[in-house]
């Protein structure tokens, strides 16, 4: 019995390591692209208005 508690306590862990290895890159890598693209709208609107 405790045994198979390891083993299920071991895959859960694992495939929520995986799970966050594939989600973390993705989320930081879509919040620096909607930053970057957020700054130049901002230095885009920033120039249209000065001429």
């Amino acid at each position: 019995m405790g045994f198979l508690l390891f083993v299920v306590i071991f895959l859960i862990g694992f495939w929520l390591f995986c799970l966050l290895c594939m989600v973390i890159p993705y989320w930081f890598i879509g919040a620096i692209k909607e930053r970057l693209k957020e700054r130049k709208s901002t230095k885009s609107n920033m120039l249209s208005k000065k001429n």
